[in-house]
This record gives structure tokens, sequence and C-alpha cells, in this order.
């Protein structure tokens, strides 16, 4: 949580989303100044309300006072409405903003900062962290002036009318002075532990929704209930200890008014006093100290608002706030030939201190197709996670077309790949919008139906009510496996990047759909460096070359027949997957 000292940086901060709403705060504020004024002035008329009207029967009070009190709550209601009213304005346009700078940060982000915590928490971020940041920014904002305002304008009533009566406030001022700081300490102690439990909630729901197959398979729903439950009950437990400090602040300030008022009524009726008050002005008074009482209130509760806004603003200005990729490319890569290698590199992930490349020396050749094979867990992955820089080298580097790949520019080195991967990601969008993704936007449709049909894919499209207009729901859930990942391939072809990874990109696809998927991407790796990963050998026994990865390190090179000959790992994998061939067919 960010130090008290830091409070008002933020706020500071905070408001400074509001600068270009100005206009509208300035009419919001004037709203709130009427509200309160309104309120203050028709207090002040109780007294020739009831000593000039009541007692002495003036007609032309008769006459007015109704037409005052009716335009005197209708200037009011104006005022009300104009400060509601944009306030909420303020308040959405902030929301927005925040909402997208955050979410601008997630895209800018490196990639492993999206393994640092938990997705819950980055999604409640955008969602019910930014809307709390709404309550600090305007609501807080509008009960701190219009409250503010009364209490001012009603202590004027009272200093106008009586001084003598209004020294019973000095029974209020302190204690109400030590409630809010008491109450401000508790709420900043309180706030940041909130925003962390709602982001466990999302979490977990979004875990639970995600994995709705395997709850039901292995019988989870019980734990996930419990996980939940378990959860949520730690939720309401800390907004119960902000409702228990609320309701305690507004008891205690209640009775410290109480004790106010009965200070203000003895006051008023001692000997002295009663012979030259009038009824008027001690009932003009009162109601200014009873109108005063709850915009007390109301201020000091409104610390919770206060507090818990300014905890979620520092939680997204602390995302806003850290570094992008780092991009010191300063050269611009049209079109690679290709020629890419490793040499001796290293990664080491940050996070957990895990190293999981050892050294990988690894050449590959313009236009060449590169397999890469091995266990899981043998550092694959983090080998062609490495191209894109979506890890850095710990040691050694990675040279394209002769220079260290990090002298070119990050999006000119990212256009010169394109990635099919086995866990597909597709978007609630149609397919056309899913095949000509982000710079491939400007597709013709000839295009994206060429790419489609090279993918296999025209073959269920066309059978789709809108044809590649057809959207395909969220993350693609109205399509097959099978289908979403040709999509992902159609995406690929239509990319026509010099660079291709393939990451066990048929895996998906049944039988009769691999046998055209991989004539497709025979087509699409010509004259393409290609590095495939793959864990059924017989899909890469054509392979110019094969790299067989264990433990982070290469330990064997070569072609299918060369490897088989060598009689080490690779021939070892082989004639274990030979093996279990045999006896799936035996079995059929």
């Amino acid at each position: 949580m960010a130090p008290v000292a830091d409070s008002w940086g933020v706020y500071r901060r905070l408001l400074g989303y509001t600068r270009r709403y100005w206009p509208v705060a300035l009419v919001a504020v004037v709203g709130m100044l009427v509200d309160g004024g309104g309120l203050a002035l028709f207090t002040g008329l109780l007294q020739p309300m009831i000593d000039t009207l009541f007692t002495r029967k003036d007609p032309y009070l008769i006459f007015w006072m109704p037409i005052w009190i009716i335009g005197i709550f209708l200037v009011r209601s104006f005022g009300t409405f104009v400060s509601d009213y944009g306030v909420s304005y303020i308040g959405r346009h902030v929301v927005q903003a925040m909402q997208h700078d955050v979410f601008d940060a997630y895209l800018r982000l490196p990639a492993p900062y999206f393994g640092s915590e938990p997705s819950g928490e980055q999604v409640s971020r955008v969602t019910y962290t930014s809307e709390q940041v709404a309550a600090a920014s305007s609501s807080a904002a509008k009960i701190a002036i219009t409250d503010g305002f009364t209490v001012i304008a009603m202590l004027g009533v009272m200093l106008y009318y009586s001084p003598y009566l209004t020294l019973s406030l000095l029974v209020m001022v302190p204690a109400i002075a030590l409630v809010a700081t008491v109450v401000s300490r508790r709420y900043r102690q309180i706030s940041r532990r909130i925003q962390g439990t709602m982001g466990s909630v999302t979490g977990t729901v979004e875990e639970s929704v995600g994995a709705h197959r395997e709850v039901r398979i292995y019988g989870g729903q019980q734990h996930e209930a419990q996980r939940f439950d378990e959860i949520t009950r730690h939720t309401r437990r800390l907004n119960l200890k902000i409702a228990a400090t609320n309701a305690a602040s507004s008891s205690t300030v209640q009775l410290v008014a109480a004790m106010a008022l009965a200070a203000l009524v003895y006051l008023g009726t001692r000997p002295q006093v009663l012979n030259v008050m009038s009824p008027g002005v001690f009932f003009s008074v009162l109601t200014a100290m009873g109108t005063m009482l709850p915009s007390l209130k109301r201020l000091t509760s409104v610390q919770a608002n206060i507090q818990r806004g300014l905890s979620a603003a520092d939680d997204i200005f602390q995302v806003i706030d850290l570094p992008p990729e780092v991009d010191q490319g300063v050269r611009e890569l049209s079109r690679t030939r290709g020629d890419l290698r490793f040499e001796a590199v290293r990664l080491v992930y940050p996070r957990n201190g895990f190293e999981a490349l050892r050294g990988v020396d690894l050449h590959c050749a313009p236009g060449s197709v590169t397999a890469l094979v091995g266990r899981s867990g043998s550092g694959k992955s983090s080998l062609v996670g490495m191209l894109p820089r979506f890890y850095e080298p710990s040691a050694g580097r990675i040279v394209l077309d002769g220079e260290d790949y990090r002298d070119y520019t990050l999006a000119s080195l990212r256009r010169q790949i394109a990635w099919v991967g086995q866990s597909v990601v597709l978007f609630d969008d149609t397919v056309a919008n899913n095949i000509a993704y982000g710079e491939l936007a400007g597709a013709s449709e000839a295009e994206i139906i060429a790419a489609a049909e090279a993918a296999n894919a025209m073959e269920f499209i066309a059978r789709m009510p809108e044809g590649i207009h057809t959207r395909i729901g969220q993350s693609g859930n109205m399509l097959s496996g099978g289908q979403r990942q040709r999509i992902a391939i159609a995406r690929a072809i239509l990319k026509n990047a010099p660079i291709l990874v393939l990451d066990e990109a048929t895996s998906a696809l049944d039988t009769e759909s691999e046998r055209l998927i991989q004539q497709a991407l025979q087509r699409l790796m010509r004259d393409r460096t290609t590095l495939v990963i793959a864990h059924r050998l017989s899909t890469v026994e054509d392979a110019d070359q094969i790299a067989v990865m264990d433990q982070g390190c290469i330990v064997e090179r070569g072609t299918h027949p060369e490897l088989i000959a060598l009689g080490g790992h690779y021939a070892a994998l082989h004639r274990m997957q030979f093996s279990e061939q045999t006896i799936a067919q035996g079995s059929d």
C-alpha cells in the first residue's frame, strides 16, 4: 500500500484524469454549492417564518413565503441534477480512461509479467479496481464539496443568528476530528487487502468456468465450491470490517451530535437568554445544527470511498508505470533471408531462477526446416519463445541475417514470424477477422478465402450461415478443435512471413484433416526458415535437421537417418513411439 505521505500524490494524479473535463467540473461544483446554499437559505428563513409569519401574522410573508420556498427548492433541485450528472459524467470518463491506460499497459508489458500474478487479478484490475477509482474521483468528491459547503453554510447561519449558541459546536469539533483520523487510518489498512481478494475471487471463477469439463469429469465440484467459499468468506470479513468501522464512526458522530444538541438546548434555555432570544432564532440555530449532522456523518464515512479509491488507483498506477518491453533496436527489418543462429544461448527465468536453456548452439539455414524434439520440459518451447523476444537471452546471442536480433526493432522483427501453436488463440469475431487479424486486417476477401482454402478450412467455413463473415464466439467456442487449428493455420498462411514456427500445429486434427493440413504446411514451409516442435516423430522425418533437446541442451543433431543410425536419444524415442503405434494398431 502507498504510504500516507503518498496518498496526496496518488490523489493529485487521479485528479489529473479530470483536468480535461474542467468545464463540466466547474458546472458540477456550482450545482453542489447551489444545493448546499439552498438548504442553508431555507434554514435561514425559519426565523422570519416563526417570528414574523406565525407570531405577527404578517400578510406580506403569508403571501410570499410559499413562493420563496418553492423557488428555493426548485433552484436546489436543478443544482442537485447538475451536480449528480456532472459528477457521473466525469467519473465514467475517468474510469474509461484508466481502463484504457491499464489495458494499454497490458498490451506493452513483457511476456514474463503475465506469469508473475494470477490472471484473475489482471482482469479484476480492469473491472472491479477501476470502478473503485470512480468512488474516489467522483462520488467522494461530490460528498466532500456538497456536505462540506453545507456544514460551512449552516455554521454561517448559526453565527449570523446567535454566536452564543454556536459555542455548543465546541463539544463536537474535537471528537469528530478524532473519529475522522481513526477511521481514515483504519480504512487505509483494510482497503488494499480488499483489492487483492477481489482479484482472487475473479481468478477462482475464471479457473472453474474455464475448466468446467475437468471439474465435472474428476468430481471437483465440492473442492471448487470450498475454495470459492473460503475466498469469499475472507472477502466478506474484510468488507464487514469496513462496515463495522463505518457504523462505529456514524454512531459515534451521532452520539457526539446529540451531546452538542443537548449543549445547545442547555445554552438556549438559560433564564438570561430566554428573555432576549426569540423562538425563531432558537429554532433556526437548532435546525441548522440538525441539518449539519447528516453532512458531518457523510463526511466521516466518505473516508471509506476515498481510501478504497486511492488504494485502487495506486494499484492501477503501479501497473501503468511498469516499464514496457525493452526495445533498443534501431534497424527496421523489411524481410529477412531467414539465416538464424543460436550462439551459446542461455535462458534463466527471472521469476523462479529456473535455467531453461544451457548453452544452445543451433544454425537454421535460410529456407530449411529444423525440428525440435525431446521430452516435455527439455526447453523446446523456451527456445522458440525467444525468437519473437518474449524472453531475452540471459547469455549468448541470437543472430538473424548476420546481426544480433536485438538490433532490429521489435515490431519489424515480429513481422518476420508466423506462429501456429498447439493452444489456438481465436477472438470473439468473424472468421475473416480472425484470419486477417491485426496487421493483416488490410487483406482482401479473396486473399482471406485463398488462405482458408490453402489451410483446408473453406470446407467447413462454406457451410456456416454467413461464410467467412460468421462470428465464432469467445475463443472460437463455436468451432471444433480441428476447425480452430485450421483457422490459425490460415492466419499464418495469410501472413506469408519468412520465418515459421509450428508448435504441434496438427495435434488437434483428425487423421484426414491432418493429411490435408500437412500438405498445406509443406507448401507453406517451402522457401521459409521453419522451426517445428513435434512430439510425434513421424511428422518431422523429412526435416532438414532434427535437434534433440534434453534438460535445456541440444544433445543430438542430424537428419532422421543419421540420428537413427546414431542409436542415441532420438533412436530410443523413435523405437518407443513405433512400438506404441504398433500396439495401438494391433488393438484396433
